[in-house]
């Protein structure tokens, strides 16, 4: 089982990048576009704390959704959803089920590990290598 699925990590490693990317990137688009109109993150102002964080999340979701300047990029989305953890959900409580945090250290580990990883090969990182 080892042998069958260990062929697959490359591939898998690019599917894990890519739909992190995707998530990071719709709460951008929630919290900057206000689409879908009925997210709670709708009422974020361009100019505050979310704004930022929607900005981030937008452009730097969308370069890890291409897999371009992975390594940097996840780095930098990890600290930002350390950030999040630290601000928005760790003073109501010490318990991520109970404060609503459990997505946000999901999102920081992956991306810590997608820093360190890299895109995989289904990614413009690795097409830009093979250039080289």
């Amino acid at each position: 089982m080892d042998q069958i699925l260990s062929k697959w990590q490359p591939v898998a490693l690019s599917l894990l990048r890519f739909i992190t990317g995707l998530v990071l990137f719709q709460y951008g688009v929630a919290k900057l576009l206000k689409i879908p109109a009925e997210s709670p993150f709708a009422k974020v102002h361009l100019m505050s704390l979310f704004g930022a964080a929607g900005t981030i999340e937008l452009i730097l979701g969308g370069l890890l959704l291409l897999g371009l300047f992975t390594r940097p990029v996840a780095f930098i989305l990890s600290g930002e959803m350390a950030f999040a953890y630290f601000i928005e959900h760790f003073p109501r409580s010490f318990f991520p089920v109970v404060n609503g945090g459990s997505l946000a250290i999901a999102l920081c580990f992956t991306c810590l590990f997608l820093s360190t990883a890299g895109g995989g090969p289904i990614s413009i990182d690795a097409l830009m290598g093979k250039k080289n």
